[in-house]
């Protein structure tokens, strides 16, 4: 592969360097404490979605190997999580490009990206006894294949209806995979297994993995420390760089499993938004280390459980009446097609959820990550037509950015 994704069409580093210094001059006016719950006078859509680049169970070859080798598949949709093709981002994208907002812009796809995969040959060659990685900006390892996969992650960015962020390396905790590799047992076949038909694993059948900051079993349970996590994410952003040509603005942690010295980490390489999970309709709020927090309000995930159009809806009214974005949370196993047709049913669900959307709300705009920083530093975002302008508020005032007369 490959030669760098280039996330053309987005704010530049040095372009969100300046907000940063703007909101931490805010922050320093604001004697030093964190800026209270935000919320925003017109609706706000962001669309979000994990575990992009991560491969899986390697389509009907690896599916069957799994198999014959005594794995039954078929139990969990997470069975049939391979990776995505390039057909399947093709048909996302041009569905995205359909739906347009109040200032012409179309819906736009924050897609967090797992920089790195199991490198299979050279973890067997070394006798399962070390993780071997290959970074995404090498290819895919093995025997999978994804033509002109990455060519359509680039596509959907320079069409402005993809917008890449930072999910990690692995997904995984190293840590707890490589004690259960020493260890002999199920957990150990079960790895050999699934290494050996090139899957790295299938979450649900082996919890104890846990993820990639968070160790979930003793002797050593808890969150990673401080130093283990900043070098995991400076290398992630690393390989971010690789492969988009720019620095990480937007991250998201696996399993949403993050402390403060994850924060401090992403802070520290340039993270400027954190997306958090779903679990109640948080507004935005900025944290001690300048970093915008999201949290997702609305899970569409119809590969699992598909919820009528009506929900959907009520949903994001709820977030609309508080002026809070209408944040949703959708995965990429909902596009996938090569192992069973999840995309053609997430497609339909989505597109007819954001054409209600639109048709109720002439004043809607479709955002990612760092519009809504900008908005939260400067009142205002640029648009396809010049700047868009959104009144932002803190804690029933108007925002300080606002209110201190920004341009």
């Amino acid at each position: 592969m490959h030669a760098a994704i280039l996330a053309s069409g987005h704010i530049s580093v040095s372009g969100a360097k300046n907000l940063f210094d703007f909101v931490r001059r805010l922050r320093i006016r604001g004697r030093n404490s964190p800026l209270p719950a935000l919320s925003f006078s017109r609706p706000l859509v962001l669309l979000q979605s994990d575990d992009w680049g991560r491969v899986g169970v390697r389509d009907r070859e690896g599916y069957e190997q799994l198999r014959a080798s005594g794995i039954h598949l078929g139990e969990n949709p997470y069975d049939y999580y391979s990776l995505e093709t390039a057909e399947d981002v093709i048909a996302l994208r041009d569905m995205l490009k359909r739906h347009r907002d109040s200032t012409g812009r179309p819906a736009c796809l924050v897609m967090n990206f797992l920089l790195a995969n199991l490198d299979f040959q050279k973890t067997a060659d070394a006798g399962f006894k070390d993780i071997h990685l290959m970074p995404l900006s090498q290819g895919l390892p093995g025997a999978w294949e994804r033509p002109g996969l990455f060519e359509a992650y680039r596509q959907g960015i320079s069409d402005d209806v993809f917008y890449p962020a930072l999910h990690g390396l692995t997904h995984f905790c190293r840590l707890a995979v490589e004690r259960a590799l020493t260890l002999p047992g199920d957990r150990n076949n079960l790895l050999h297994t699934l290494w050996k038909a090139e899957t790295p694993y299938i979450y649900w059948r082996m919890p104890w993995i846990g993820y990639e900051y968070s160790n979930p079993e003793k002797p050593q349970a808890g969150f990673l420390d401080a130093g283990t996590q900043s070098n995991l994410i400076a290398e992630a952003a690393r390989e971010f760089q690789k492969v988009f040509a720019t620095a990480p603005l937007s991250a998201c942690a696996p399993g949403y499993r993050a402390n403060g010295d994850t924060h401090r980490a992403w802070s520290e390489c340039g993270v400027r938004v954190v997306q958090n999970g779903s679990g109640g309709a948080l507004p935005p709020h900025m944290d001690k280390w300048e970093i915008l927090n999201l949290h997702r309000t609305i899970d569409v995930e119809p590969f699992e459980r598909g919820l009528p159009l009506e929900k959907y809806m009520q949903l994001a009214e709820r977030c609309f009446e508080r002026g809070i974005p209408a944040i949703v949370s959708m995965h990429s196993i909902n596009f996938h097609s090569s192992l069973k047709d999840f995309r053609g049913p997430a497609l339909r669900v989505l597109d007819e959820f954001l054409g209600a959307l639109e048709a109720k709300h002439p004043d809607l705009l479709y955002v990612h990550d760092m519009n809504l920083y900008e908005l939260v530093a400067k009142g205002k975002f640029k648009g396809p037509r010049g700047p868009v302008s959104v009144e932002v508020k803190q804690g029933g005032s108007r925002s300080r950015s606002m209110t201190l007369g920004a341009n």
